[in-house]
């Protein structure tokens, strides 16, 4: 039997094509930054809504990029449904996804934590000394 999932899957991997393909070349709304990339969309059992996860370079950009994808959303979603082989395209809702610059903040905390801690040059303890005949 052929996974349960494999039709919203199919559906959000052409929804992702399309979106970056028709955000890159088809929106003129200067609100929508140019930086904008689709990280991934998934689509509910039912093909009924599709959940668009995107990020951007400059975070701060955020606000106004998804008031600019919902005003678009309904042109988005017309020019999918002539692509798309269905009786139905997913309503489409934008989310912006702030993973990568979360990951980037913890990665700095992270770098930081260990320059301040430091040995002192006196310590030999955890030394390995890699001498013949010691």
């Amino acid at each position: 039997m052929a996974d349960s999932n494999s039709r919203p899957n199919r559906v959000a991997d052409f929804i992702q094509r399309e979106l970056s393909e028709l955000i890159r070349t088809s929106l003129k709304d200067p609100r929508i930054s140019s930086m904008l990339t689709i990280a991934s969309v998934e689509v509910s059992r039912d093909l009924g809504v599709a959940r668009i996860y995107y990020t951007l370079i400059d975070a701060g950009e955020a606000p106004e990029t998804q008031q600019g994808l919902e005003r678009a959303s309904g042109f988005l979603r017309s020019s999918i449904a002539k692509s798309l082989n269905s009786r139905s395209v997913p309503q489409l809702r934008f989310i912006f996804d702030d993973s990568a610059a979360k990951g980037a903040e913890l990665s700095a905390l992270i770098d930081s934590a260990v320059k301040s801690n430091t040995t002192s040059e006196g310590d030999d303890e955890g030394e390995f000394v890699d001498e013949p005949g010691r």
